[in-house]
């Protein structure tokens, strides 16, 4: 078979692959970010197996720690012997719950122990003052994906519900409830999220997240619920005075009364019970935590749970991510190859600001400062300098010592809760990362205005150093790009140079930029795919970033002495080369901000000039793009 890049580009560059690409049976997908996580996990499980038998070669107390609980996570005799005991002695505290009094008298401990409750109290920092921490109050989480697939007449929705009843029918028997009493469980669980539904944002609602800005006084946060007193426990988690408290959906608290009536209280308690046990059923037998997942395989299509052993350094990875990421980096990530990337960073960030110069559409006043905004941006690439402080505090009691699993979870939860509000009365640590260095990704913050790039990411086909300059930047280049353009697509343009949620734009440049975003927007929304269409309001964030990245990492490319431009956009449609169960590739059409990967790749080159040129695409080929239809902003 003949494939044409004039046709179909991600096709021209992935289709053999695709033809003989398998995805795992414990994945929802398979490709190039997938395959490189998939090494990782392999290399650090071989780590961590050497670890726990080679104790001498821990290479400090934090992975001493993780491997202590590796041990307990991956002891399958003692969690099935152990069975649902441990959680059934956890949830006793709900069951016990006969009146609101009670549950208020009990409100700060139950936070503290990490019970799921139809609210949520957060710390980070305050959009407007990003070097100062605020306290934020947000929804629950929904039973489906999105509030949009509570419609009538959906059909998928009824079939996952159907699903989520039986896998959460099977859960209650095993925790000792008779089949009626399980049903009757679930089946109150299920009607007090449902009636959350109307109170909450849509993902495509939550896409602007500056939206979640929303101050309200201490006082204000009070009246909102006569059931729940949300100041005492707002001022017992900050252990402090409050003014002020973010509210992230006003509507929904505006409207919590009625769904926490007195006679709403036995659908709450069942609702606390169901989706705190499935929140724990991981740590459980391993019976138990194959059940307890069988709710999201079945969103995502995903055939087999993963294996007893995978899970357990997973566990392990994710209490301990930051350290165990420091070692890795330190291990894979070499210095050539670090300041190999920072000159890249550089670069990018040169192209940019002279782009930003040589501007049209905007005034001067904007120009200056989005180059002001451009020239702050801090950039961390590799790892961070130091663990958070927080990795000092934690503690394990290992199996030598007589610990148990389930109890060093509570721990560590604990722990954790406590640190995290602690830090409302301390400054903003802007040089901690949000993302451990063995995760295969990057971002951009705007509240911090950094961009982040873990050593995971900087490995082949995003970067190498046995590549072409090319080919590196149409990966990580593109990537790097990506997360800087982040700063200015319709999000981050809300935030000033400090992270600081200010509007620093003339009325006429807005409205400008907005008209472009109009064009992303109109550029992805309704394409078809994998039975759906794309929401191009949902992913326009994510669009506008690809593409101001793409751009600028080919003017990059070109400044180099070795440039290759069909390496580098063979290398762009090579990183987003993907292969998915349909399932998964619908849950993501309806709740991800990020467009479909084939999309990604095929979509944003036919905006570039340059593309047309190396691969000769004419007007009568399916990859062309009228020169007016291309969308330009960044």
């Amino acid at each position: 078979m003949t494939r044409r890049a004039q046709d179909d580009f991600y096709d021209y560059v992935n289709g053999e692959w695709l033809e003989t690409a398998t995805i795992p049976e414990d994945k929802p997908s398979t490709g190039g970010f997938q395959d490189l996580v998939t090494t990782i996990e392999e290399n650090l499980m071989t780590q961590f197996e050497e670890w726990a038998k080679n104790k001498e070669t821990i290479p400090n107390p934090h992975i001493k720690k993780a491997v202590d609980y590796y041990e307990l996570a991956n002891d399958q005799t003692r969690r099935d012997t152990r069975g649902t005991e441990p959680l059934k002695e956890y949830l006793q505290v709900i069951t016990t719950i006969d009146s609101f009094e009670t549950l208020n008298e009990q409100l700060y401990d139950l936070s503290l122990a990490n019970i799921t409750l139809p609210f949520d109290f957060d710390v980070m920092a305050d959009m407007k003052q990003t070097t100062q921490h605020a306290l934020y109050l947000s929804p629950a989480s929904l039973i489906l994906p999105d509030k949009t697939y509570y419609e009538e007449d959906n059909e998928q929705a009824m079939v996952m519900l159907q699903e989520f009843f039986e896998m959460s029918v099977a859960l209650m028997q095993h925790l000792g409830h008779t089949r009626a009493q399980s049903e009757a469980i679930v089946e109150q669980a299920m009607a007090f999220d449902k009636a959350l539904v109307p109170f909450v944002q849509s993902a495509e609602e939550r896409a602007d997240y500056s939206l979640m800005y929303n101050p309200r006084s201490i006082e204000v946060i009070k009246h909102y619920s006569e059931r729940f007193d949300l100041k005492q426990l707002a001022e017992r988690l900050v252990d402090t005075n409050l003014d002020t408290v973010i509210v992230t959906e006003p509507t929904y608290f505006e409207n919590f009364a009625a769904f926490t009536e007195s006679d709403h209280l036995p659908l709450l308690r069942s609702w606390m019970y169901l989706m705190t046990a499935l929140r724990y059923t991981e740590y459980l037998s391993d019976e138990i935590r194959i059940l307890g997942g069988r709710y999201q395989r079945f969103l995502s299509g995903i055939k087999e749970a993963k294996s007893f052993e995978k899970s357990a350094y997973q566990l392990a990875f994710s209490q301990f991510s930051a350290a165990v990421g420091d070692v890795y980096a330190k291990t894979y990530f070499g210095p050539e190859a670090k300041a190999d990337v920072e000159h890249m960073v550089a670069t990018m960030i040169d192209v940019y600001k002279k782009r930003l110069e040589n501007n049209t559409w905007l005034s001067d006043t904007t120009r200056q400062l989005a180059i002001k905004k451009l020239d702050h941006i801090g950039v961390h690439v590799g790892y961070p300098e130091t663990l958070p402080k927080l990795y000092d505090r934690l503690i394990v009691t290992s199996k030598s010592e007589g610990g148990e699993f389930f109890e060093n979870v509570l721990t560590l939860s604990k722990i954790r809760t406590l640190a995290h509000f602690e830090k409302y009365q301390e400054p903003v640590d802007r040089s901690e990362w949000g993302m451990s260095p063995a995760t295969v990704n990057a971002y951009y913050s705007g509240l911090m205005n950094i961009i982040v790039f873990p050593a995971a990411i900087l490995q082949a086909p995003f970067y190498s150093l046995e590549q072409s300059s090319s080919a590196n930047y149409g990966g990580i280049g593109a990537v790097i790009a990506h997360e800087i353009s982040h700063a200015f697509d319709n999000n981050g343009a809300k935030f000033d140079e400090n992270g600081n949620l200010s509007n620093w734009w003339t009325e006429e440049d807005l409205t400008q930029f907005k008209t472009l975003a109009k064009q992303m927007i109109e550029e992805f929304d309704g394409l078809p795919f994998a039975e759906g269409k794309v929401n191009g309001t949902l992913t326009v964030s994510e669009n506008i970033a690809d593409a101001g990245g793409l751009s600028c990492a080919l003017e990059a490319a070109k400044r180099e002495t070795d440039v290759n431009l069909e390496d580098f956009f063979v290398n762009w449609a090579k990183i987003w080369r993907t292969k998915a169960t349909l399932a998964y590739q619908q849950l993501l059409l309806n709740v991800d901000v990020h467009g479909p990967a084939k999309l990604r790749a095929n979509i944003q080159v036919q905006n570039l000039d340059d593309f047309y040129e190396v691969f000769e695409v004419t007007e009568n080929d399916p990859m062309y793009r009228a020169p007016e239809k291309r969308v330009h902003i960044w």
